[in-house]
């Protein structure tokens, strides 16, 4: 299925919402919660599915909802739809402070991947369904861990990630990323898990016991401020409970914090 064709603005610099401009009968889909504001004039419904198959049956569309149940997404995701005479305009933001990063489908050759909370919405017609990651390394101490989120089509898709959003393109190049920073990248990378130098450096260094890989030739972007990062942070720095924070006194969240690069 072709995807609709939609234009758009993106408002704001660190916390930013991007608004979506539809012509009559055009639709967007998008992850339950994220609109911000809609005109007057524009259809919504929650659906199984993304609609990027439009005759798909009942056990497909079950299947696909299985799949969004594995990734902790709602099993629903919503459309909205311009049933008026003129354009209307949709909002969206994220839950939580960073960036919003435009993806032309068409430009990666139709298909990228995400960690499984990147996605906030896209074009009708998008695939969304998932990808296992293959390496067991990579699956047990990377940030996006072994599944994660597969966008098909040749339309837009809008991705957010916490903090600054850097681009970075590969030619024939290996990169070194700390694991928690990966948004999505396209589907020709290399995608492993390398232990952080030495004994020492892996404990005493900062980094974290992993470091990320990325190897190849095309697109990979990175955040400044996962998520598990800054809740980490806030965890750490809640008042105290009993003489203990949260997230103080425990040797697996201590562990966590190692795996992630953060230090104790």
């Amino acid at each position: 299925m072709d995807s609709h064709v939609i234009d758009y603005k993106i408002h704001g610099d660190d916390l930013q919402t991007v608004a979506i401009e539809l012509d009559p009968n055009e639709t967007v889909i998008a992850e339950a919660g994220s609109m911000n504001w809609m005109d007057g004039g524009i259809s919504f419904e929650a659906k199984m599915g993304d609609g990027s198959e439009v005759n798909s049956s009942f056990m497909n569309k079950l299947f696909s909802v299985g799949k969004r149940v594995l990734t902790g997404e709602s099993i629903f995701l919503t459309h909205f739809t311009n049933i008026g005479s003129g354009k209307k305009e949709v909002a969206f933001a994220a839950p939580y402070p960073g960036s919003i990063i435009p993806i032309d489908l068409k430009e990666v050759n139709g298909e990228i991947l995400c960690q499984k909370d990147a996605f906030l919405c896209a074009a009708m017609g998008t695939n969304v369904s998932i990808a296992f990651n293959k390496r067991i390394g990579a699956g047990f101490f990377g940030g996006e861990g072994f599944i994660l989120q597969k966008l098909r089509g040749n339309g837009l898709a809008f991705l957010h990630a916490g903090g600054t959003v850097v681009k970075k393109e590969l030619n024939n190049e290996t990169l070194l990323i700390d694991t928690g920073c990966i948004v999505a990248f396209t589907n020709n990378l290399d995608y492993n898990i390398e232990k952080a130098g030495n004994l020492k450096s892996m404990i005493f260094g900062g980094e974290g016991l992993f470091l990320a890989t990325v190897k190849g030739t095309g697109t990979v972007y990175l955040q400044s401020l996962p998520f598990s990062r800054m809740a980490d942070r806030i965890l750490q720095n809640a008042p105290k409970m009993g003489g203990k924070s949260k997230g103080e006194g425990s040797v697996l969240g201590g562990l966590g914090r190692m795996i992630d690069g953060d230090n104790f």
